[in-house]
């Protein structure tokens, strides 16, 4: 089996790793288990060293978010597979087996997400990737088991090992050789989306991307970045553009851009009639930022862009006009 690296990304964090490293170390006998820290200025590092010695500490020089926190952090990880876990998730027993299998089974499956259950309540998938994602024509994402605000109850309908499109950065797990000839995550993005337009420059450059339900985890979310925040509004609509321009084929980028753009409008206008002025007013920052950096975006572009990436035109019309609010419709 290859050699695999468990890596947490921390900042900040010392009250989630005394809840959740624990289930990571007694469920990881196969993995090197790291943590990676963003220049945290609570006692992280200090608990890790007392309570946690055989785990692996990687010190970044500043908060560098979720993106080029884990481009940092991985430049000094040797291990064949990564394992990218959020500090908010709980493991469970041979929850790396299945997913390690695969990849040794599958020489083109290069990114994995296992089933992800909401910690909180355990019965039901968790918003931040549950059994998988994919996106829509318009890049708007979905997952099996949440649709919008729509999360299904694990009745086993996701216990398959299927393709996907997308992987949840929650627990994420990679070649390390795609890893780097990909050049990681995009640094710009900072956190959100940031895994999405990973995988979408795998599936462009032929890799596959799968999810394995017979690994499970609970994630608690919204841990760092709460989801009423206005500022995670402007990093998922900013990103998502900025996604769109770097990965879009090429005859399909403005019309479909264009688009989106009109779809981003009428939900600011949803937005304002909630009275959530501040989420209108992070769309409008989003897409002006948007505006001053297209060209940077477009320069970005790789050498092919597969027009296959989307199996449904529009999941906002099949979710709000005709009221498709699982995977199943």
């Amino acid at each position: 089996m290859k050699k695999t690296a468990v890596v947490i990304l921390n900042w900040n964090g010392v009250k989630l790793l005394e809840q959740f490293l624990p289930s990571v170390v007694q469920y990881s006998p196969e993995a090197t288990i790291y943590v990676a820290d963003n220049a945290s200025t609570d006692t992280s590092i200090e608990f890790v060293k007392e309570h946690y010695p055989s785990v692996k500490i990687i010190q970044n020089k500043g908060n560098y978010g979720f993106a080029r926190g884990y481009n940092e952090a991985l430049v000094s990880v040797e291990e064949d597979i990564y394992v990218l876990v959020n500090s908010d998730i709980e493991v469970t027993e041979n929850w790396l087996v299945p997913a390690l299998d695969l990849f040794e089974k599958e020489p083109y499956t290069a990114i994995i997400q296992p089933k992800i259950l909401d910690y909180k309540n355990k019965a039901y998938f968790e918003y931040a990737g549950a059994g998988g994602g994919f996106i829509d024509k318009y890049a708007y994402p979905y997952c099996r088991g949440r649709i919008f605000e729509t999360i299904e109850k694990d009745r086993g309908q996701y216990n398959d090992t299927r393709e996907i499109f997308w992987a949840s950065g929650a627990c994420f797990f990679i070649r390390k050789n795609v890893y780097r000839e990909l050049k990681g995550f995009d640094a710009d993005f900072f956190a959100h989306q940031e895994e999405i337009d990973l995988c979408w420059r795998a599936f462009n450059s032929g890799y596959t991307v799968k999810y394995c339900g017979e690994s499970t985890v609970y994630h608690v979310g919204g841990a760092t970045l709460q989801t009423g925040n206005p500022q995670k509004t402007y990093l998922n609509f900013r990103n998502s553009l900025w996604m769109m321009l770097k990965n879009l084929p090429k005859g399909k980028l403005f019309p479909v851009m264009f688009a989106r753009l009109i779809l981003d409008g009428i939900a600011g206008v949803r937005f304002m009639t909630q009275g959530r002025f501040k989420h209108v007013w992070a769309i409008v920052r989003a897409h002006f930022n948007v505006y001053f950096t297209i060209f940077k975006f477009l320069k970005k572009r790789g050498l092919q862009q597969d027009e296959n990436y989307y199996k449904i035109n529009s999941i906002v019309y099949r979710y709000f006009a005709k009221n498709g609010k699982l995977f199943a419709e």
